[in-house]
């Protein structure tokens, strides 16, 4: 079956969902990285062991949705423009708010971190004027922080647009209707697997993830297989749609016993047999939530309304913002010693409060602010 024409402008109403509610639920994850005992800028004292579950949920499937989605907006961008317009329209979009934010946004997070944890005593204006913009971070202090994903978003956009390009010429090409078949039967949708899998089981042990793009061969590999993915999956979309109706009433129990599998397995102490089956499992579960999310929405989220249109569009202000407004609430309040629940409470409302006065009342009605906030 031949695939929908990609330069029709078709808005799929799921995609932008689960976009903002992935990127929403940053702001919940975030917090929780305070509280968890895993790294982060700032911790809690104490922290609480028990929370890495529910982060570990949380985490298995936030980031390869966010990619694979993004490689789903590159193809529909794609659809009605020539790749040179593309990579310029990626140009605006991901670099300008990344040096802005990297300049401004960033910066009173690394401050609180040197004040707040190394003891520092400087000002704000002294720590950015003379101490900042030097060396990078840890060693130093310049840094992208939670912004990694742009970076990395727009490398993918630059080394696959070619690739991409050629795809998109050769839609109807006797391959791509095989992919096509492929990804209509339901369970072929797991083809992406043993990619996922070699990338889990032979990269990441000898790079471990640092979100500092230069030698971050895992995080590179992974998640270009994600955002690959997703363009191959919006390319064949009316085949992705059927496949994922065909699996759609099993994916919940999968998903469910994966990560049932995976939380048992991490029990155990790593050896070489428990690392292969366990890069299995957590790929395998992954992939699995992956597929299950992407049902659910397109069943119960494919339509319009005046929130979507209102949060889509505040989505990247809010990606941008929210790990600054959350940090400087944190040096704010830890002096307190409050109650988790309390503390917890509070950083996200506030976190979330703070966010959207600032982004309705300063960036939303400022045109000039737009550009550095990655809006159209």
């Amino acid at each position: 079956m031949a695939p929908d024409d990609l330069k029709t402008k078709e808005r799929r109403y799921d995609l932008d969902w689960l976009r903002v509610i992935v990127f929403y639920l940053l702001i919940l994850y975030h917090v929780g990285m305070y509280y968890v005992p895993w790294g982060f800028h700032i911790k809690s004292d104490p922290t609480y062991p028990e929370l890495r579950w529910p982060m570990l949920f949380l985490n298995q499937w936030r980031l390869p949705i966010l990619f694979v989605i993004s490689g789903m907006g590159t193809a529909f961008a794609l659809g009605h423009r020539s790749v040179g317009q593309f990579l310029r329209e990626r140009s605006i979009r991901l670099l300008i708010p990344l040096l802005f934010g990297m300049a401004v946004i960033v910066p009173p997070q690394v401050w609180v971190e040197r004040v707040a944890v190394d003891g520092e005593s400087y000002s704000y204006w002294t720590f950015w004027t003379q101490h900042y913009f030097g060396p990078t971070y840890p060693a130093g202090n310049l840094s992208w922080h939670h912004l990694w994903f742009l970076p990395y978003l727009f490398m993918f956009s630059l080394v696959f647009a070619p690739i991409l390009g050629y795809i998109r010429a050769h839609r109807d090409a006797p391959w791509m209707t095989s992919l096509g078949r492929i990804f209509r039967s339901g369970w072929g949708l797991y083809s992406f697997l043993p990619l996922l899998y070699f990338a889990e089981a032979l990269v990441e042990p000898f790079f471990p993830v640092t979100h500092a793009l230069i030698g971050d061969w895992f995080t590179i590999i992974n998640y270009g297989i994600m955002f690959f993915a997703g363009y191959l999956l919006i390319s064949r979309r009316a085949d992705f749609w059927v496949g994922l109706n065909q699996i759609g009433r099993y994916l919940p129990y999968i998903a469910i016993t994966s990560f049932t599998a995976y939380y048992m397995i991490r029990q155990y102490e790593d050896s070489t047999v428990i690392h292969f089956t366990e890069a299995f499992i957590k790929v395998f579960n992954l992939w699995s939530w992956v597929l299950l999310l992407f049902h659910l929405a397109s069943k119960y989220l494919n339509r319009p309304s005046k929130a979507l249109a209102y949060a889509n569009r505040a989505v990247y202000p809010f990606y941008i913002l929210h790990q600054t407004v959350m940090m400087l609430l944190i040096y704010y309040l830890r002096p307190y010693h409050m109650h988790l629940g309390l503390e917890a409470l509070l950083l996200i409302a506030g976190t979330f409060i703070i966010t959207a006065l600032i982004y309705e009342f300063l960036i939303r009605r400022i045109r000039l602010l737009h550009p550095f906030f990655g809006l159209k």
